[in-house]
C-alpha cells in the first residue's frame, strides 16, 4: 500500500468530517442567518418542482442506500441476502433512483444557468455545488457500469470494510481494503468525501436543518390570496 493511498483514504476521510464538523459549527454560531437554502422558487416557479421533487427523491434514496450498504456489516446481512443479490440489489435500485436524481439534477442546472434572474441571485458557491454534484453522480451511475465486470460482489465487500474501518478508527485498515478497487470507484469516493469539505460552506447546510426546523416551526402566513 503506498503512501498516497493511505493518505487519500486513511486520513482524507477523517480531515473532511473535521472540517464539516467544524465549519458547519462555526457557520451556524457566527452566521446563523446564512444557514439555508435560499429558495429561488419565486424568481421562476418554472419546472421548479418537478426538477426538485425528481432530484431530491433520487438523492434521499441514494444517500440511504450508500449508508446501509457501506455501513452494514457482512456478517449481518448475510443472514437475509447472500452479497451477490445484494450488490444486484444496489446495481438496480440505485440505477433507477440515480437516473431520477439525475435528470432532476439536469434540470434545476439548466434553469439556473439560463434563467436570468435566478442566474443573478446566484452565488458562486450555487452554481458550483450543483456541477460538483453532477460529477459525483455521473461517477456513481459509472461505477453501475463498472460493477457489471465482477456480480460476485468483492468489490462491494472491500468498500464496506474500508467504510466500516474508518467507523472503528482504524485507518491503516481501511486504506488497505480500498486498494484493490479499480480508479472510477476511489474517484467517486473521494469526491464524495470532498462534499463533505463543501459541504458548511454551501446551501447544502440545509440537509441537516430542514428536517429539524421543519418539524418544530411555527405557522406562517406568506401571502394570502384575495377574495
Amino acid at each position: 500500500m503506498s503512501n498516497l493511498n493511505f493518505l487519500l483514504f486513511g486520513v482524507y476521510p477523517y480531515v473532511a468530517l473535521a472540517i464539516c464538523l467544524i465549519g458547519s459549527w462555526a457557520r451556524f454560531d457566527l452566521s446563523q442567518y446564512t444557514w439555508k437554502t435560499g429558495s429561488s422558487q419565486m424568481l421562476s416557479n418554472k419546472g421548479m418542482r418537478v426538477a426538485s421533487n425528481m432530484f431530491h427523491v433520487g438523492i434521499l434514496f441514494i444517500l440511504a442506500g450508500h449508508f446501509v450498504g457501506l455501513l452494514t456489516p457482512h456478517s449481518v446481512y448475510h443472514h437475509v441476502i447472500s452479497t451477490e443479490n445484494k450488490q444486484l440489489l444496489a446495481m438496480v435500485s440505485g440505477g433507477i433512483f440515480g437516473v431520477i436524481c439525475l435528470i432532476g439534477l439536469l434540470m434545476l442546472i439548466y434553469r439556473r444557468m439560463t434563467e436570468p434572474r435566478v442566474r443573478a441571485s446566484s452565488s458562486a458557491s450555487d452554481i458550483l455545488i450543483l456541477w460538483v454534484l453532477l460529477a459525483q453522480l455521473c461517477l456513481g451511475l459509472l461505477t453501475i457500469v463498472a460493477s457489471t465486470q465482477h456480480l460476485d460482489g468483492s468489490v462491494m465487500v472491500m468498500l464496506g470494510n474500508w467504510a466500516q474501518s474508518l467507523v472503528t478508527l482504524q485507518p491503516t485498515v481501511a486504506a488497505e481494503s480500498i486498494a484493490p478497487v479499480s480508479l472510477v470507484y476511489k474517484l467517486h469516493v473521494l469526491l464524495g468525501m470532498t462534499l463533505f469539505v463543501l459541504f458548511p460552506f454551501t446551501r447544502l447546510v440545509h440537509i441537516i436543518s430542514a428536517p429539524i426546523w421543519y418539524l418544530g416551526r411555527r405557522y406562517q402566513i406568506v401571502r394570502q390570496k384575495s377574495s
